[in-house]
């Protein structure tokens, strides 16, 4: 089957090439109970993420970078991922949160056909998504994890390999955030939305207008402000991407979700950009 999963829609037949992704079938690079996902994702066992390898998008500064540039991980059959929905959630996980998804859309559908998880399932995304897949995962996926990357196309066309990555984030986004929210007694997510951003070096301009964009969003939406940016990835024709945020980089956009009065908001402190928050990659 060709493949068209994902806003490149390259064509490739998957189960024999590898596509714009950098991968043929299911690869996995690690699958575990995250503690460090928002509070109402982990919760207390954690979230039972699994990391899917490759990744159209390909940001320079990438800070899974050996797992989207397909260097590690391991091959898998579509049973083989079924079988870890089930190990996963007889481990105590919270959710089973698909980290990367996209490219393997299908693959995971197979394996819900398989066996469909009795706790919530989120899907874990950049936001470069078609509308299509997005109505296909719809079926399955409880809660949306996504990222807003930029705004600015000229970050994209900088630090990505798409140039178009805004025009199918923003209304995948808008999308996304349609899904009803449902939170229990004690704080669990069920349902819902999470745009989570990361401000980078030079870009906090750029980050102030997604937090404008995240404040027309329903009241429902969470927004995840993430500070953890740490150089990392093939960076090294990208001056700017070889430190940390400042301060005033940070406090310029955290001002800012003051002033678009933005409600349900995770925020990392600035002290945040760490490697701690990078896993090591079993396979």
């Amino acid at each position: 089957m060709n493949c068209n999963q994902c806003p490149v829609l390259c064509g490739a037949d998957r189960e024999i090439n590898a596509g714009a992704c950098g991968v043929s079938g299911v690869k996995i690079a690690k699958y575990y109970l995250h503690p460090f996902e928002e509070p109402p994702i982990s919760f207390k066992n954690g979230s039972g993420c699994i990391f899917f390898c490759g990744c159209s998008l390909r940001c320079v500064f990438c800070q899974n970078y050996g797992l989207s540039r397909n260097t590690r991980g391991k091959q898998i059959s579509i049973k083989q991922l079924a079988d870890i929905f089930k190990r996963l959630e007889d481990a105590g996980a919270e959710n089973i949160n698909l980290v990367n998804p996209t490219h393997y859309l299908r693959h995971i559908m197979g394996a819900i056909e398989l066996y469909r998880p009795q706790i919530p399932i989120v899907y874990n995304t950049h936001g470069y998504e078609t509308a299509e897949a997005l109505k296909l995962a719809d079926r399955f996926v409880d809660i949306w994890l996504t990222d807003l990357k930029f705004i600015d196309n000229a970050l994209s066309v900088r630090y990505t390999a798409r140039r178009d990555y805004a025009d199918f984030a923003l209304p995948a986004i808008k999308y996304m955030a349609q899904k009803p929210l449902k939170m229990r007694a004690d704080g669990k997510m069920l349902s819902g939305c999470i745009v989570r951003h990361l401000i980078l070096p030079l870009a906090a301009y750029d980050s102030i207008e997604v937090v404008k964009l995240v404040s027309t969003l329903p009241k429902s939406v969470y927004f995840s402000l993430m500070s953890q940016y740490t150089p990392f990835g093939d960076i090294e024709n990208y001056k700017e991407l070889q430190r940390k945020i400042t301060k005033r980089e940070y406090d310029r956009v955290v001002a800012a979700v003051r002033q678009y009065g933005l409600e349900n908001v995770f925020l990392q402190d600035f002290d945040s950009a760490e490697e701690g928050y990078i896993p090591e990659w079993d396979f």
